[in-house]
């Protein structure tokens, strides 16, 4: 009974020392796996990093682009308010001529403004000839009929003495 017994155990063992090595081989196999394992979440890793940093550097160009654009649209807007002012105004041209009209109209004017001066002064004077010969006509109205009254007295006195005349 004893070569029973010493081969059972030696069954038992061999069972026992294939229970070790399959053990031993599942973790080996787990330890691989887990390392294969870290290595895929480290590049995973590394790949989301890159995205993130990539996506980072997108987001600050977009910023920048985005302060661009917007300094275009300041400057479009501020260009259309200027252009719809200079709009409002008459081209140089067209301003020019207008002055060169208003320029001549105005020396018309002036013309106009001394050739009325000049008749005013002219009938000014004629006024005041025609004031003075009034006055010369009234001072030698007044002589007349101061002289005829002096003749017409002289004549009634002549007419109450009729002797005189024969």
């Amino acid at each position: 009974m004893c070569v029973h017994s010493s081969a059972g155990q030696l069954q038992r063992m061999l069972v026992a020392l294939a229970q070790c090595e399959f053990a031993m081989g599942k973790t080996v196999l787990g330890f691989n796996m887990n390392q294969c394992e870290m290595k895929m979440y480290e590049e995973t890793q590394q790949k989301i990093e890159e995205s993130i940093n990539s996506a980072h550097e997108k987001m600050g160009r977009s910023k920048q682009e985005i302060q661009q654009a917007k300094r275009i649209r300041k400057n479009r807007q501020e260009y259309d308010a200027l252009a719809k002012v200079i709009e409002t105004h008459p081209d140089r041209s067209k301003t020019l001529r207008q002055l060169e009209d208003l320029q001549k109209e105005l020396e018309h004017l002036s013309q106009v403004k001394e050739s009325f001066e000049n008749k005013l002064e002219m009938r000014r004077k004629q006024f005041h000839a025609l004031l003075s010969l009034i006055h010369e006509l009234q001072h030698m109205l007044e002589y007349d009929e101061k002289a005829s009254e002096k003749d017409g007295d002289e004549i009634s006195g002549m007419e109450s003495s009729p002797q005189a005349m024969h």
